[in-house]
């Protein structure tokens, strides 16, 4: 799951419409940098490679969490602990090679010293945020499958985010917004109602509950990033991923280590660590990686529809890999989140 990056708001009165990118994860910066008009198309068309690679690296990573569990017998909250930190770690080690911080000026160092309290208040709030919004996703493909759990989580965080910015920023949601909404509410209906134990995960419905929480934990993320970014005080996408990872291993580390063991059982030891080493480089640190190196020079509207690839990649595994079966009204309720998403505007 992308657990950072989230689609954009429904639209927005157009005095104050803000400039929204697509997550998992996942994932939180909300505002892309402003586009330079020297991009040819084929930098164009690298930069959607590259976020369709992020997007379906993002995908994988339920997939990955859901073999996790079946052999190591770690929960979600180990899961991404170790997730988090490896992500740290890595995004950590690369930063040097995909970011150079510009010096700041006397100006701003002044400017930061001032307002250093609150924006420590604020990574430590999205970081707790995060590992709320990851370990509840992790859950719900635990107990809904990872289809079942993807797709409500993908679908109904946009959707939040949307809700909470009408009532944050007063954002009107117009028809299509509303349309929006309604397609999302009964898709989440159709998973919620039509979706058998068998068909999914063993407690589907507390899955989609899970689902929920991760979906208002993303959107809540995403809601920090525009309040910052509406007060000119968004800073690097890149530093507050690698912050939110730092902040939400620490948070999660003692959870981890009361609820269960921090290591995988010895008897599958090595493909357990080379699963959790999988989750930290590839759809934590890579994905985002990508992600940012591309985000400056594709527009919104054109990053929303790619990352439609995470879902379908979660979809496509969990049929094909974990052997997931979908009900008839699990798979309507699926097609109406996607949708849903597809007709959230820029």
């Amino acid at each position: 799951m992308p657990s950072l990056p989230v689609r954009s708001p429904l639209p927005a009165s157009r005095s104050a419409r803000p400039r929204g990118t697509a997550d998992s994860p996942s994932q939180a910066p909300s505002l892309s940098p402003r586009l330079s008009p020297s991009h040819s198309p084929v930098q164009r068309r690298r930069a959607l490679l590259t976020i369709g690679l992020a997007a379906v690296s993002w995908g994988t990573a339920g997939a990955a969490a859901a073999v996790l569990h079946r052999i190591s017998d770690l929960g979600p909250i180990t899961v991404s602990c170790w997730r988090f930190a490896l992500g740290a770690l890595l995004l950590l080690g690369a930063r040097p090679l995909v970011h150079r911080t510009a010096a700041r000026t006397s100006r701003d160092r002044s400017d930061q010293g001032r307002r250093s309290s609150r924006r420590l208040l604020l990574t430590l709030g999205t970081g707790l945020l995060m590992a709320t919004f990851q370990t509840c996703y992790l859950a719900s493909v635990d107990l809904a499958g990872l289809a079942l759990g993807t797709t409500a989580t993908l679908g109904a965080a946009p959707v939040l985010t949307a809700l909470g910015a009408r009532v944050l920023f007063g954002e009107r949601l117009g028809r299509r917004g509303g349309g929006t909404i309604v397609l999302a509410l009964t898709g989440l209906a159709l998973l919620a109602f039509g979706s058998g134990p068998s068909a999914s995960g063993p407690e589907p419905l507390w899955g989609l509950l899970c689902a929920l929480g991760s979906a208002a934990g993303s959107a809540a993320i995403n809601l920090i990033g525009q309040v910052q970014a509406r007060s000119g005080r968004a800073g690097d996408p890149y530093d507050r991923a690698l912050a939110g990872f730092t902040v939400g291993a620490v948070c999660l580390l003692p959870l981890a280590a009361a609820t269960g063991p921090l290591l995988p059982a010895p008897h599958h030891l090595l493909a357990a660590a080379a699963l959790l080493g999988y989750l930290g480089a590839v759809p934590t640190a890579l994905a985002y990686a990508l992600f940012f190196a591309a985000l400056s020079v594709v527009r919104a509207t054109a990053v929303s529809v790619v990352m439609m690839l995470e879902p379908v990649a979660a979809l496509l595994l969990a049929v094909g890999l974990l052997g997931e079966q979908l009900t008839l009204a699990a798979a309507c309720g699926t097609a109406t989140l996607l949708a849903a998403v597809l007709l959230l505007p820029e």
